[in-house]
C-alpha cells in the first residue's frame, strides 16, 4: 500500500502496455515453451565451436606445458591474468543489480536482474579457469586449499593474495548461485504448472523444490532474498579488492599503490554493467521483450556506466599525479616512458578513449535512450576495460628494475588467444541454454512492480487523480455558488 501511495506519477512505467498478470506469464514463458528461433541456433552453434577451440587450446597447454604460451622471463602472466581480472569484473554487475538495488528498493532492477545474475555465475566460471590452468600442472590445484594433509609441513602461503582469491571467488560464486537459484523457484513452479508433457512437469517440479506459492513459502523466500542480498553486498566490494591485491601487494612500479582497491571495484562495476547492456539488448530483440526491458531500464544502466566511467577516469589521472608527485624515477618511467609513450603506448590511449572519453557521451539524454548507440558503447567499454588490465600488467612488467631482464615485445600465442575465445564460447553456450530453459526475466518480480509502476496502473492513477481534482474543483465551485446565494438572500 505504502509503495502505491508514494509512487511518483512523473516516472515512466517499468512495464509497457496494459498487461494483466496472465499476459506477463505468457510473454515470458512463451519463449521456453516453443522451439528456438533460427537466430538462437546460429548463436548457440557459434558458441559451441568457440568452446571446442578453447578446449583444444587448453589441451595443448596442459599436454606440452606453459611454453605453448608466449609468456617470458618478466611477463609471467600476460593474457592469462588480464582475462582473469576482466571476467571477474564482468561478474560484478549481476550481484550489484540484484543485491544492492534490492536493498535500496529500486524497482527498475526487476527487468534485468535475472539475466545479470546468470551472467555473474557464467563469468566467474570463466574467470576461475585462468589461474588453475596457469599452474601448468593442473592436478596440483587442490594445493591451494588449506586442509589437513599427511604430506608434512605443506601448507598454502596465507600471505599470498592469490590464495585469498581462491576464498573470495569461491564464496562469491556460492552466494551468487544461491541468490540466482532461490529467485528462480517461483518461476520454475509457474513453468511446471503450465507444462504440457509429463517429462517437463517432472523436471521443472524437481527444480522448483515443491513450491506451492503459499504465504509461508513467500515469506521465507523474501527473508532468504534479503539475507543473501546482505551477504552479497560486502562481497561485491571485497572480491575485486582482493583481485587488486594481486598487484598492489607487490613492489612492482605502477602496481604498488593504495588506490587499486576502489579503482578496481569501480572498473568492475563499469565493465559488468556494459556486459549486462550487451546481453539485455540482444535478449530484448531476439525474444521480443521490449515491454519488459524498456528504454527506462537502458537509461538507468547508462547512468551507472557514466558514473563509474568518470570514477575510473579520476583513478587514471590520480595514478599519473602520484607518479609525478612521488619523484620516484621508476614510477615516473613506467607511467610517462612506457605507458603513455613507448611500444605499448597505443594500448594506453585506446584504454583512455574507450573508458573515459566515450562514456561521457551518455550525459546526453537522447544518446542514453538510443538502443543502437548503447549497444555499440557497451562493446566499446568492455574492449577498453580489457585493455586497462592489459596495460596494467604488460606495460609494468616488460621493463622492471633490472635492465638485463628486460623482455622483448610481448605478443600472445594462438593458444593464449584460443583459451580466451574458449571462455567466450563457454559463457555464451551457458547463456543460450539458460535463455532457452529458464525465464530470462523474473516473472514474480515483474508482477510485483506491475501493480505499482506498470503502464495500466499509472494510467488508472492519473485518471483517478484527475477525477479527484475535477470533483474538488466542482465542490469548491458549488460552495462558492452557495455562499453567493446566501449573501443575495441576506440583502
Amino acid at each position: 500500500m505504502s509503495q502505491t501511495k508514494y509512487e511518483s506519477q512523473l516516472r515512466e512505467p517499468l512495464v509497457n502496455g496494459n498487461k494483466t498478470y496472465g499476459q506477463v506469464t505468457n510473454d515470458i514463458v512463451h519463449t521456453i515453451e516453443v522451439k528456438p528461433t533460427r537466430l538462437w541456433y546460429i548463436g548457440f552453434y557459434v558458441s559451441v565451436v568457440l568452446l571446442l577451440f578453447g578446449v583444444y587450446s587448453v589441451y595443448r597447454e596442459v599436454t606440452y606445458g606453459i611454453g605453448q604460451w608466449n609468456v617470458n622471463k618478466t611477463i609471467g602472466w600476460g593474457w592469462d591474468i588480464t582475462n582473469f581480472v576482466w571476467w571477474v569484473g564482468i561478474g560484478h554487475a549481476g550481484t550489484l543489480i540484484s543485491a544492492i538495488l534490492l536493498l535500496f528498493r529500486q524497482g527498475w532492477r526487476t527487468g534485468v536482474n535475472r539475466a545479470a545474475e546468470a551472467m555473474t555465475i557464467f563469468a566467474v566460471m570463466c574467470a576461475g579457469q585462468f589461474p588453475i590452468f596457469h599452474m601448468g600442472r593442473v592436478w596440483m590445484a587442490f594445493f591451494t586449499l588449506p586442509y589437513p594433509n599427511t604430506r608434512g609441513p605443506l601448507w598454502p602461503n596465507f600471505n599470498s593474495p592469490l590464495l585469498w582469491d581462491v576464498f573470495a571467488i569461491s564464496t562469491y560464486f556460492t552466494v551468487s548461485l544461491l541468490f540466482w537459484y532461490s529467485g528462480l523457484l517461483p518461476d520454475m513452479a509457474t513453468i511446471r504448472d503450465r507444462a504440457k508433457t509429463k517429462l517437463r512437469k517432472h523436471l521443472y517440479g524437481i527444480a522448483s523444490f515443491g513450491w506451492s506459492g503459499s504465504t509461508k513459502h513467500w515469506q521465507r523466500h523474501e527473508s532468504l532474498s534479503l539475507v543473501l542480498a546482505g551477504l552479497s553486498t560486502p562481497l561485491v566490494l571485497s572480491v575485486h579488492t582482493i583481485v587488486s591485491f594481486d598487484f598492489a601487494t607487490s613492489v612492482v612500479p605502477g602496481w604498488h599503490t593504495t588506490i587499486f582497491p576502489p579503482y578496481f571495484v569501480a572498473g568492475a562495476i563499469f565493465s559488468g554493467f556494459a556486459m549486462v547492456q550487451t546481453l539485455m539488448l540482444i535478449t530484448r530483440k531476439v525474444m521480443n521483450l521490449q515491454d519488459y526491458i524498456t528504454l527506462g531500464h537502458i537509461e538507468a544502466m547508462n547512468k551507472v556506466i557514466v558514473l563509474t566511467g568518470s570514477i575510473v577516469g579520476c583513478a587514471y589521472l590520480t595514478e599519473l599525479f602520484m607518479a609525478w608527485y612521488s619523484m620516484v624515477p621508476f614510477e615516473q618511467d613506467i607511467f610517462f616512458k612506457y605507458r603513455i609513450a613507448g611500444p605499448y603506448g597505443w594500448s594506453y590511449w585506446l584504454m583512455m578513449t574507450c573508458n573515459v572519453i566515450s562514456p561521457q557521451l551518455f550525459w546526453f539524454r537522447k544518446l542514453r535512450r538510443n538502443v543502437t548507440f548503447t549497444f555499440i558503447m557497451s562493446i566499446v567499454v568492455n574492449i577498453g576495460m580489457w585493455f586497462e588490465r592489459f596495460v596494467i600488467i604488460v606495460s609494468s612488467l616488460y621493463r622492471d628494475y633490472l635492465p638485463s631482464s628486460w623482455s622483448v615485445y610481448y605478443r600472445p600465442s594462438i593458444w593464449e588467444v584460443g583459451f580466451y575465445l574458449g571462455t567466450f564460447g563457454l559463457f555464451f553456450t551457458c547463456y543460450f541454454l539458460f535463455s532457452k530453459y529458464f525465464p530470462v526475466i523474473a516473472i514474480a518480480e515483474i508482477k510485483h512492480v506491475l501493480k505499482t509502476t506498470g503502464e495500466s496502473f499509472k494510467n488508472d492513477m492519473s485518471a483517478l487523480e484527475q477525477k479527484g481534482a475535477d470533483s474538488f474543483y466542482e465542490e469548491m465551485h458549488h460552495d462558492h455558488h452557495e455562499e453567493g446565494s446566501v449573501k443575495v438572500a441576506h440583502h
